[in-house]
């Protein structure tokens, strides 16, 4: 079953009281940088500072009593884990987080505020599954996918509902893709709001399966992506695939070294912080692979987890 727009809208409405409508904000001097008119959707301030706490919520509140009591699982190493822990911390129910023992330890820490219970395991996708199925035979908690999930990808298009909702007349909606939950959430409500603005996904170069399985017309899997960008290392699902294939314009691709400038930029200037994965939008932007001179351009800033050590680290490696 594919979302529709008026999936999202009751999405909107089922959590609205648990997350935050979060502020879109301007720069003169990034404005001028660039050319044209940007509107920065700031998920950063999101509740687990995140757009995850979106899809988490609708997930959450959507289960049946009977369901909500035996809990829900997914695997996750980062902001979908501390999003899911706090839907479920709302409506009283337990939330099993298996973890990768390589997971940010900011995120961890997240985790185990919101009251998660996690498990961890060793850093690969089967081991993640094998260990989350585990769970599930224990605990009959239902599982929750981080991305590729009907609920998941209707509460992700909230955000950009309203971005659109309070910037008119956009031309442009730039938005980070990594699983695809949040640019094929983007793209249904884009599409049926205002149909002539160019959706546009944004992935790092060293992370580009979407980009590659959009010009293919078929899921290509991710093969060990390398990139600071850790909220983009996974691949697109059999949900999300078929709506980014059909709704979204283009895949723009940066590298590591224009992800760290968009991100210093944005502290710099703006004076807030943005993740990694949150900067590579406004990378591509900065990238002049597209002509946006004069154009209204709307960009999703995906969240503000950081984790300062790593960041630092790589930003002496490419600086």
């Amino acid at each position: 079953m594919t979302p529709t727009f008026h999936d999202i809208q009751e999405a909107h409405k089922r959590i609205h009281s648990h997350i935050h409508n979060t502020p879109v904000l301007t720069c003169s001097s990034m404005n001028q940088m660039t050319d044209c008119s940007i509107f920065f959707k700031c998920e950063n301030f999101q509740k687990a500072g995140a757009f995850k706490s979106r899809g988490a919520c609708n997930v959450v509140f959507s289960l049946t009593d009977k369901e909500a009591k035996r809990g829900v699982v997914t695997h996750s190493s980062g902001n979908h884990a501390g999003a899911l822990a706090r839907a479920a911390q709302i409506r009283g129910i337990n939330a099993y987080i298996v973890m990768p023992s390589t997971a940010p330890e900011v995120k961890v820490a997240a985790v185990k505020e919101y009251g998660g219970q996690i498990t961890f395991c060793k850093p690969t996708l089967q081991a993640r599954e094998k260990t989350a199925e585990q769970v599930i035979t224990k605990t009959g908690a239902s599982l929750v996918h981080p991305y590729n999930d009907v609920c998941i990808i209707e509460g992700q298009g909230t955000a950009a509902l309203e971005l659109i909702q309070d910037v008119k007349n956009l031309d442009f909606l730039f938005a980070p893709v990594g699983g695809g939950g949040l640019l094929s959430g983007t793209a249904i409500t884009t599409r049926a709001l205002i149909p002539n603005c160019h959706v546009i996904g944004c992935e790092p170069k060293n992370a580009d399966d979407a980009y590659r399985s959009k010009q293919a017309g078929h899921i290509i899997p991710s093969e060990n992506p390398q990139t600071i960008a850790d909220g983009l290392l996974t691949s697109l699902g059999d949900k999300t695939f078929p709506i980014i294939q059909d709704l979204v314009d283009d895949i723009i691709l940066v590298t590591e070294e224009e992800i760290l400038r968009a991100m210093r930029t944005v502290w710099e200037r703006m004076k807030i912080i943005i993740e990694p994965s949150a900067a590579v939008p406004l990378a591509a932007v900065f990238s002049n692979q597209l002509n946006l001179k004069g154009k209204r351009v709307g960009i999703i800033f995906s969240g503000g987890n950081v984790d300062l050590s790593q960041f630092f680290a790589s930003l002496k490696k490419y600086d």
